[in-house]
């Protein structure tokens, strides 16, 4: 998407597969807080249409992490979890994190040591209440935790000269939050925000491969429209089999959808014939029915 850039907001939960709820196009030389408040409200509003009504938590990353953004959080009675830029202010908090605080944590990709009975990749997180935005007015700055996690670095031979122990033994990742739950429920949900870019990532390997004109509107309506083609995919998987909800978009395709049939006329019916032996017989008639059976009264 030479010059533009596409911005997608996800609606997830545990036990469903993440769909889009807004999009926004915009010039590439556009930051990406640029006008977020209004992409987060817009995002939540359309969640709570949707029927969401327990807690709810926008989940963001660093380029997010903005006074207005939370605000807009706030305002619509949602909980926020964004991760928050290394600078001075926050380099100063982690340092006065006590070193017993710190809670061992079960990283993703990590190795079980059985001799040492530790998880190998040494991931620890702790918190500390943390004032951001002090730069702003009063009324702007915002009061929450900071949850940091702290991964011990595999390669001490690498590292920068001239820095302190506290940022040259570990790589520190910070998400300023107001979350309720627990510290290690928190800092495990924060993580989840990826999800975002693995829908990112479905979208620009079809639809989003490339912008078709040379109109910015006639290119946002393609955005729109691929986000719908997107969420219709992810409720055919639904309706099919418990691995097609989770499934990828070119999954969806080639098993779903793109498969070769024979319509055939007799007896002032049509009959499709489907492959013989076709592996994905069974979902694929599962969500057929589904999708054929007579409206709810």
């Amino acid at each position: 998407m030479k010059g533009l850039n596409a911005l997608l907001a996800v609606l997830s939960t545990p036990l469903a597969a993440p769909v889009i709820a807004a999009t926004r196009l915009r010039k590439g030389a556009t930051g990406s807080v640029r006008g977020a408040a209004s992409f987060v409200a817009e995002t939540l509003r359309t969640a709570r249409a949707c029927g969401a009504g327990g807690l709810l938590v926008m989940r963001a990353d660093s380029a997010f992490y903005a006074s207005e953004v939370i605000a807009a959080c706030r305002a619509l009675g949602a909980r926020f979890s964004v991760t928050a830029r290394m600078n001075a202010s926050i380099k100063r908090a982690i340092a006065t994190i006590d070193e017993d605080a710190w809670t061992a944590i079960k990283y993703p990709k990590a190795v079980w040591d059985e001799e040492g009975q530790c998880w190998v990749s040494d991931a620890e997180i702790a918190e500390v209440e943390y004032t951001a935005f002090t730069s702003r007015p009063k009324k702007q700055q915002v009061t929450a935790r900071l949850i940091v996690r702290r991964v011990k670095r595999l390669n001490p031979d690498a590292q920068l000269q001239g820095r302190g122990e506290l940022f040259s033994v570990y790589r520190y990742h910070c998400a300023f939050t107001d979350s309720p739950l627990t510290l290690v429920d928190a800092e495990k949900d924060h993580r989840r925000h990826a999800v975002v870019e693995q829908v990112i990532a479905d979208v620009m390997s079809g639809p989003l491969a490339h912008m078709p004109s040379g109109d910015f509107q006639a290119n946002a309506a393609w955005l729109a429209l691929a986000a719908i083609t997107h969420n219709l995919m992810r409720a055919t998987g639904t309706l099919a089999s418990a691995f097609h909800a989770k499934a990828t978009t070119s999954t969806l395709r080639a098993q779903l959808i793109c498969v070769p049939a024979r319509i055939a006329r007799g007896a002032r019916r049509l009959t499709l014939r489907m492959p013989r032996n076709w592996p994905w017989q069974e979902a694929w008639l599962h969500m057929f029915a589904v999708l054929q059976a007579p409206p709810h009264r």
